[in-house]
């Protein structure tokens, strides 16, 4: 590691465990009442579009969804390292840089991490070529994953595995849809029910209009309604507006940036093409009141 990212990672470690408030007894395992996890919603270090989550169980283990973009490297490194390097499962919803791209950097050069397992559902080749842009990084990143002998990896192709991790359960309700090449990336992604006895969070990657009505299809409304709603590809052109209306849940988690939570393309609020604020008057409409948006810091739920 050169002195610029060393530095990166130390001041990333600093300002991680500052915010986060970690105590030395939840980092090594102590409980917290009836609360089985607690999670971060990590904010963009880098300004980019990136989706990042951080779970610490009641027994003191550490699961990561996604992981953010590459260039979010070393803030992830130096809030895992406040946790004690040690990551129990590491979910990938899907093959997009912003959501892997921390975790192909890694596995290249761990650095004291050490993932128990990864768990994905791989693409296969029509998907992977589904849009030409990703085709080389995808593929990297498989070859990454396949290279990668300290971890498990499981490739999930079907939905419905299902576990806990002390307090942590989590039930996986979507994988890869090898049928929808639409929008085919953000249409594959895996989608999970996370709860303990307090709470429960639904994550939907970038699922698109097609993987949400897919999954209203085939999943049961109580495995869908949940407390907190990962809102659907950063808020913006993602699940319809069906999904969200069918679906209940109280609070929104937003992993987007202030440009996107804005559509801000240089001119100011409105000023871009992106569908945010569409989706934010869903929401109003709702009566959905409650929102943590990535950008305005690092959250903690408990």
């Amino acid at each position: 590691m050169d002195r610029r990212n060393f530095l990166k990672a130390g001041g990333a470690a600093i300002a991680a465990a500052a915010a986060a408030q970690v105590s030395p007894a939840a980092a090594q395992g102590g409980r917290r009442g009836r609360s089985g996890f607690t999670m971060w919603q990590l904010n963009t270090q880098c300004n980019q579009i990136g989706n990042s989550y951080v779970f610490l169980t009641d027994r003191g283990r550490v699961i990561v969804m996604d992981g953010g973009h590459k260039d979010d490297e070393y803030y992830l490194r130096g809030f895992l390292a406040r946790l004690g390097n040690k990551v129990d499962t590491w979910f990938i919803s899907h093959p997009h840089i912003d959501h892997m791209g921390s975790l192909s950097n890694i596995m290249v050069e761990p650095r004291g991490i050490t993932i128990r397992r990864i768990i994905h559902s791989r693409f296969n080749e029509a998907l992977i070529q589904s849009e030409d842009y990703c085709v080389e990084r995808c593929r990297m990143f498989y070859e990454r994953l396949d290279a990668f002998r300290d971890a498990e990896v499981i490739d999930l192709q079907q939905a419905g595995m299902e576990e806990s991790i002390d307090g942590f359960h989590f039930r996986i309700l979507g994988v890869s849809n090898r049928e929808i090449l639409q929008n085919g990336y953000n249409n594959s992604s895996v989608v999970i029910k996370v709860c303990d006895r307090r709470k429960s969070i639904l994550f939907l990657g970038d699922a698109g209009v097609e993987c949400g009505r897919k999954l209203l299809a085939n999943v049961p409304r109580s495995d869908l309604d949940s407390d907190y709603m990962q809102m659907a590809h950063h808020g913006q052109n993602g699940c319809d507006r069906q999904f969200y209306d069918t679906v209940d849940f109280r609070a929104c988690l937003w992993s987007t940036p202030k440009w996107v939570w804005e559509n801000d393309f240089g001119q100011g609020p409105g000023s871009g093409k992106l569908k945010t604020f569409e989706t934010r008057a869903w929401m109003d409409e709702k009566g959905i009141r409650e929102h943590h948006v990535s950008w305005m810091g690092l959250w903690q739920l408990d």
